[in-house]
């Protein structure tokens, strides 16, 4: 039998995910070794203009998205049938969780660019012109091969969610030259990961990816960055959550009716946080890894409130 229209929304946004973190993987990893030859320190950024890392980057950035669009192309889109480019409205779906994964991965993967282009001492203006706005060139690129495929389609949702994660970026560092509103991300396996695994995942790293109802994005705010003349630490973030559970393609198995009706409802949060990149430190190499795992929010004890009405405390909550 095909695949329902809602089956197909569903795989549009999953398909993706697991080669946009291949990609950044890779990017990091590519970027370690071809520039390990240079003689600045790796982890150190340059004060100035270094052409050799600028045209490293540059290179390793159109390397690595090539090859993951060509990837995602022969285990996707080859499969499939190609159309006449057409639209698919999915901006119901997931109680728009794929929108605050969209947003979020659109925001660091530009973050990500934007702090290459830095530490090969490119000027800012550069650094948020080809660095910036990676995260919406590379998703938007994905949502218009979806567009000229049979199987799905150009959501326009998507490339809004796509422009407000660059936006957030952008305009940070337009108005306060720094990022004072951080996006994480956050997950605790669901309870409905087992009855499903196809669809949910088998595995916690599968379940990461596509388990929407452990998925949590969070706004984190750096109190510090806002009022720097008090004397609480810099380190200090107050974080704003958003989740969904009991989301109805992820309740049971396909075909088989559950044993009782499964309650859908959006999770708001309230936490604190850890800002990793205002944690004091001489170290380069430490300042690098604190810089790339600040998207993951730091379990602390939260404040939930359910749109069923119901308040929840979590001691610890991640």
């Amino acid at each position: 039998m095909g695949q329902s229209t809602r089956d197909k929304q569903v795989i549009n946004y999953r398909k993706s995910y697991p080669y946009l973190l291949l990609f950044i993987f890779l990017m990091y990893a590519g970027m370690d070794q071809l520039l390990a030859q240079h003689k600045t320190p790796f982890f150190q950024r340059s004060d100035t203009l270094n052409k050799k890392r600028r045209n490293t980057v540059y290179i390793t950035e159109a390397a690595l998205a090539t090859a993951t669009l060509i990837a995602l192309n022969e285990a996707w889109y080859a499969q499939y049938e190609r159309s006449g480019f057409h639209s698919l409205n999915d901006n119901s779906q997931w109680m728009q969780m794929d929108k605050f994964g969209h947003t979020f991965s659109s925001y660091y993967i530009g973050k990500m660019g934007m702090d290459a282009l830095a530490w090969a001492g490119e000027t800012k203006k550069n650094q948020l012109i080809y660095g910036a706005t990676l995260g919406f060139v590379f998703l938007t690129t994905i949502e218009i091969l979806d567009g000229f495929s049979e199987e799905w389609g150009f959501s326009t949702g998507d490339v809004m969610a796509n422009a407000l994660g660059t936006g957030l970026l952008i305009g940070q560092e337009l108005l306060w030259e720094e990022q004072r509103l951080q996006l994480k991300f956050s997950f605790m396996t669901s309870e409905y990961a087992a009855n499903n695994p196809d669809k949910l995942g088998s595995t916690p790293l599968q379940q990461i990816l596509k388990d929407y109802n452990g998925q949590t994005y969070w706004l984190s705010a750096n109190l510090w960055s806002f009022s720097k003349e008090t004397k609480m630490p810099k380190w200090l973030n107050l974080a704003f959550g958003y989740g969904a559970n009991g989301l109805p393609e992820g309740s049971y198995d396909f075909g088989v009716t559950p044993p009782e009706p499964i309650e859908s409802y959006r999770q708001f949060f309230a936490s604190v946080d850890v800002d990793l990149t205002k944690i004091k430190t001489n170290s380069d190499f430490l300042k690098t890894l604190f810089n790339v795992f600040n998207f993951v929010k730091i379990p602390a004890p939260s404040i939930e409130y359910r749109s069923n009405g119901e308040f929840k405390f979590h001691f610890l909550y991640f």
